[in-house]
């Protein structure tokens, strides 16, 4: 007699959760990959014939879902605050000097961690089930990426243990073999490769398509969780309540009762790192006890009570090949090393960065030579000595050429900067430059507009500049290599939804020199559209807040250029935004309303730009210039002058954590 499919999707539901349990918590699992697919297979069909007894947590969820158009963005419960960081034992010794004045000689120990190189990610948990997931975002806020996280083995669907409600914090990362295998698979398809395994953990949370994202083979670490009530004293018996819930904790994590010891696991790890299957780049200490957490407090981007442990960047040395001259798309010319392949920090380097011509000659770098290349964390590896006793006798001193390698133009050297350009707009390389920019997530952010596709299409010449995006048709782009009908309905959805960018965006999308996204905000708000801009003096430009001679001039010049008309025309045609929309103003009143405020210095979970949106949104209106009209101060690190004027005018000031909170406090985080 066959089984009630009810019950026997109950029991495939949790056998599978406990073998699922047994091989990524436990590692010790008591079955085959064979095995375990053909319990997952039944389960699916079942689901599939009786769709009303699929769990909301079943394990077939975990192979994704319906892809999404967009991430809503949402508050954090209390905000993720970055760790700071140290770079010798001095500093750390300085911060452990620091936590035993701020406990006036209390006994504490340390609890000692690996500081993965991931991306931090955020799980809410109600009555014990997965409901959301938020990426770290600004601090504040972040991304809801629920329908990815579904999808990485290590996130449990649903605690092990019954009616738990609490917030779990962790790093997703990306194993350094499926990193490889990843690269592998993008070479083979014409597609560009990844830098490094964060790289592609980060791109990998982004994309729209759970399905994909549950290909790429992501895992998670949890390091904290916070449950009212829980009556935990320690953090260690929190992270021994997450390994109990089924969430997997580093198994490197020890307690520490000096920082002595702390030391001695650093270096351990340090002489070690390259053994361990993913990449830290670090190790992170914390106060183990909450009470003491809590009372050491917080500045405005850091906890008092934690200190990230920086290893030193790996090094490794190399020939020198040959130098290749890279073109940025304004035109900027960066000279590239392109070096004997070497292996460094888990990926093989062959291309390195070399700045600009005085860079070169300041070093003496010469083609053939033997060359200290350095990689630390995200950053692009460079070059940072030259091994002369080892340099070839007919090396001969690098001479930058008259002319551009992508179209022959003239180079000239800006009597300004130490960069030089090729001054041709219509110049492939810059085009292919300019291109990548208008599409990245920051600007139009135009899914299925990538590297790989934007050379063909300057290769087919369906594009000679950014106007020809938005003419482009379904069937000859579908007849690009490796495009197909449906890349290519993508790409034009892409393009569509993008034209629905606000005006801010639209104006860092065009790629003018020194408009950054920051500046392209300002500039947006309080010009409010591109006619005003183009009509705007060299001297209005000036005197908006925050933009100099060096941006107004190169702004004014970009903007009255005979080459960029053609392509704005396009552009205002094809139905992009050109206006800046109004600020939707809460209607409900907030801390805000009615207050002129100056943000000044550097804020750590905020641009300024940012702050000043939620500000406006709230109520209130932002000014660059502090005067008796001045109703706030939010000062960040380095405030300056503006700080020291408002003390004297008794105006209110308030560091970050204090501009969040009323933030919070308005719910518009």
């Amino acid at each position: 007699m066959a089984k009630d499919p009810a019950k026997r999707v109950a029991e495939l539901s949790a056998e599978l959760e406990e073998h699922l349990y047994r091989y990524h918590v436990l590692a010790a699992p008591t079955i085959s990959d064979q095995a375990f697919d053909r319990l997952l297979q039944e389960l699916q069909a079942l689901e599939k014939a009786h769709p009303d007894l699929k769990l909301p947590d079943s394990p077939t969820s975990r192979v994704g879902g319906e892809p999404t158009s967009a991430f809503p963005t949402v508050p954090h419960v209390r905000p993720m605050l970055s760790l700071d960081n140290s770079y010798s034992r001095e500093d750390l010794e300085a911060f452990d000097r620091r936590v035993r004045e701020g406990l006036a000689d209390e006994e504490y120990s340390y609890v000692f961690e690996l500081k993965i190189d991931g991306v931090a990610l955020s799980l809410i948990y109600e009555n014990s089930r997965l409901v959301r997931a938020v990426t770290r975002g600004d601090g504040i806020q972040g991304d809801e990426i629920t329908a990815n996280a579904r999808t990485i083995p290590t996130i449990p669907l649903r605690l092990r243990q019954p009616g738990i409600s609490c917030e779990v914090r962790g790093e997703v990362y990306m194993e350094n073999a499926a990193f490889a295998a990843l690269n592998i698979q993008r070479e083979k398809d014409g597609e560009p490769l990844f830098a490094n395994p964060r790289n592609s953990t980060a791109g990998s949370l982004k994309l729209q398509n759970p399905n994909l994202v549950a290909t790429r083979n992501l895992r998670y670490f949890a390091y904290w969780t916070h449950r009212d009530d829980d009556g935990a004293q320690c953090h260690s018996e929190r992270l021994d309540a997450l390994r109990e819930w089924g969430l997997v904790v580093n198994p490197a994590t020890e307690r520490c009762a000096t920082v002595g010891e702390v030391f001695a696991l650093y270096d351990r790890y340090a002489a070690t790192r390259e053994e361990l299957p993913y990449e830290i780049d670090g190790v992170v200490v914390k106060i183990d006890r909450l009470d003491q957490q809590e009372r050491l407090g917080n500045t405005a981007k850091s906890p008092r009570s934690a200190m990230a442990y920086k290893f030193p960047a790996y090094q490794a040395r190399t020939a020198l090949l040959d130098i290749h001259l890279q073109i940025g798309r304004t035109g900027a010319v960066t000279p590239v090393a392109i070096l004997e392949p070497v292996p460094l920090a888990g990926s093989t380097i062959s291309r390195a960065s070399l700045h600009n011509e005085d860079e070169i000659r300041r070093k003496d770098i010469r083609i053939g030579d033997t060359v200290l290349i350095e990689k630390g964390g995200d950053i692009i590896p460079k070059v940072v000595d030259v091994d002369v006793k080892k340099r070839p006798k007919d090396a001969a001193q690098y001479q930058f050429p008259d002319q551009c390698p992508s179209c022959q133009g003239p180079l000239t050297r800006d009597a300004a900067e130490v960069k030089i350009r090729c001054e041709n707009p219509s110049c492939p390389a810059q085009l292919r430059r300019r291109l990548e920019h208008f599409a990245a997530r920051n600007a139009m952010d135009i899914d299925g507009l990538g590297p790989a596709v934007v050379e063909q299409l300057i290769a087919s010449e369906l594009v000679q500049d950014l106007g020809d995006l938005y003419d482009l048709e379904l069937e000859r782009v579908s007849a690009l290599e490796r495009m197909g009908k449906k890349s290519a309905e993508n790409l034009l959805a892409g393009l569509e939804r993008s034209k629905q960018q606000p005006f801010n965006r639209v104006l860092f999308a065009l790629g003018i020199r020194h408009v950054g996204g920051t500046v392209a905000s300002i500039l947006a708000r309080e010009f409010g559209s591109l006619a005003a801009l183009q009509e705007a003096s060299i001297e209005a430009l000036e005197e908006t807040p925050e933009i100099g001679p060096t941006i107004a001039q190169s702004l004014h010049i970009s903007l009255a250029a005979p080459e960029i008309q053609p392509v704005l025309d396009k552009l205002v045609a094809a139905g992009l935004q050109f206006e800046m929309a109004a600020v939707a103003v809460s209607a409900v009143e907030s801390y805000f309303s009615g207050k002129t405020v100056v943000i000044t210095g550097t804020l750590a979970n905020y641009s300024r730009d940012e702050a000043a949106a939620l500000v406006e949104r709230l109520g209130g209106k932002t000014t660059s210039s502090v005067s008796k009209k001045t109703d706030l101060l939010v000062a960040g690190d380095k405030a300056g002058s503006k700080l020291g004027k408002a003390q004297d005018l008794g105006i209110e000031i308030f560091d970050e954590a204090a501009f969040a909170a009323r933030v919070q406090e308005a719910g518009a985080a």
